[in-house]
């Protein structure tokens, strides 16, 4: 069966707008809260007309995060930060080794559709993670990228890249994460979005075989976005939105 998301339309995104994007990346850790309201405070601006919208690149410091439908008995061990947050899904990890990144796009003016921007956001990943011979596939029933693990087991499959989004007047925050090299231990301490069965696990680019870069990675996501969401500009490194 065709994957529903699958079948949309992506390239009304990228031709909808003729703004340029600007591309900002976060060379330190940056703590969540400082984050999350850096990205409010670009939100209201972009709603306002008052800023340009943005893709924003950084590393957390190791912490959980628990979106609106996450669950306490999800929390396995406590043993980092957990941060409560507005953004969709359930509870996931961040930290050092993973490539957030978090977007801001003004979709009233590109395309008002949330599963389409959902898909988006997938194909955007999907494309990223081809430039290092991966090939991430989308499930019905399961938010994110996948990848088959044939290595393991017939039917197994390990989450490669996390999604969580959030709309403030038809502006999106929030976004992806690609597990690059990150500690993947951390993520036992949680259900990562709710998914408990054994043959569902967590990987990443490294832990696959492939010892690409954070920089390799930048580079390739920055590719991938035009193809979706069209063209983009380099802004400074900075942790400021």
């Amino acid at each position: 069966m065709v994957n529903e998301r699958q079948s949309l339309d992506l390239t009304t995104f990228a031709r909808a707008t003729s703004a340029t994007v600007e591309w900002r990346i976060s060379d330190a850790p940056v703590p969540y809260l400082e984050s999350v309201a850096a990205m409010e405070q670009r939100v209201a601006a972009i709603a306002a007309g008052e800023a340009g919208e943005l893709v924003w690149l950084l590393e957390h410091p190791p912490l959980y995060t628990s979106g609106a439908s996450g669950k306490a008995a999800d929390l396995l061990d406590p043993r980092f930060p957990l941060y409560q947050t507005g953004r969709g899904g359930q509870l996931t990890y961040h930290g050092p080794g993973q490539r957030v990144a978090y977007v801001m796009l003004d979709l009233k003016r590109r395309r008002p559709d949330v599963r389409a921007y959902v898909a988006g956001l997938e194909e955007w990943i999907i494309r990223t993670l081809a430039a290092f011979n991966v090939r991430g596939e989308r499930r019905e029933d399961r938010i994110g990228v996948w990848v088959k693990r044939a290595d393991k087991g017939a039917g197994f499959e390990d989450k490669i890249a996390a999604i969580g989004v959030r709309l403030k007047r038809w502006v999106s925050f929030h976004g992806i994460a690609i597990n690059v090299e990150p500690d993947l231990s951390h993520f036992s301490a949680i259900v990562p979005c709710g998914v408990a069965e054994l043959r569902y696990g967590v990987t990443s680019l490294v832990d696959l075989g492939h010892p690409v870069t954070m920089a390799d990675v930048d580079i390739a996501l920055r590719q991938a976005f035009g193809d979706v969401f069209g063209a983009s500009k380099m802004g400074l490194p900075e942790t400021a939105a």
